[in-house]
């Protein structure tokens, strides 16, 4: 059972969040420092360092929550699902219940939002960027062991997750930089793109 002092500590850590992200959508991340979100919280610099390394964690700190999501989303899909449908209908199912999962701490417009600032950072689309690589060594093993295979021997898990990575980064990508910011917008993204791989892998396109 939670206690009292891990519920204040908790609920310090969400302020904390809410506070970096609404300063960093509003006035961008170079020129927020965390003394103006320490202060926005009426705690410390001390403070906000026991929560966070640095403001890169904390701008970064939802989608890495969602992140970890999806990976265990995949995991427990219906082990009849082949690879690449687990992996899409696990994104998707994402999509859809994303309000369950940052709602608690940040509106899901806020968070959303934060997706501008990250790709428009560099600091921030490189650090994006380097754990992305690292989720798709977790989605291969993911993968390999739900397929009951040697993820070191074949190379089949590799190669599916980095295809559904590519076309999540396009998406993204597209969905961040776009006239419409929407949640609906990125479902609909999410599933055109990866209904579309098989005939762009595949097809031929001059006859389309």
């Amino acid at each position: 059972m939670e206690t009292l002092r891990e519920r204040k500590k908790q609920r310090t850590r969400d302020a904390l969040l809410r506070a970096a992200m609404e300063l960093f959508t509003s006035q961008g991340y170079e020129r927020t420092t965390v003394d103006e979100i320490a202060a926005a919280v009426d705690v410390s610099q001390r403070t906000f360092f026991r929560y966070f390394a640095g403001k890169d964690e904390a701008a970064l700190a939802l989608v890495e929550l969602t992140v970890e999501r999806f990976v265990e989303a995949v995991r427990a899909r219906p082990p009849h699902e082949p690879p690449m449908e687990a992996l899409r209908q696990a994104v998707l199912d994402g999509w859809y219940s994303i309000n369950e999962v940052v709602e608690s701490v940040v509106p899901v417009e806020l968070y959303l939002r934060m997706y501008r600032v990250i790709e428009s950072t560099p600091v921030l689309l490189a650090a994006h960027l380097r754990r992305s690589v690292e989720v798709e060594e977790d989605l291969t093993r993911v993968i390999a062991e739900r397929e009951g295979l040697d993820v070191d021997a074949d190379p089949r898990p590799r190669l599916a997750v980095a295809v559904f990575s590519g076309v999540m980064r396009v998406t993204e990508r597209q969905w961040s930089t776009g006239a419409d910011f929407s949640l609906d917008r990125i479902r609909a993204l999410t599933s055109l793109y990866l209904d579309g791989v098989g005939p762009a892998l595949l097809g031929d396109w001059r006859e389309t």
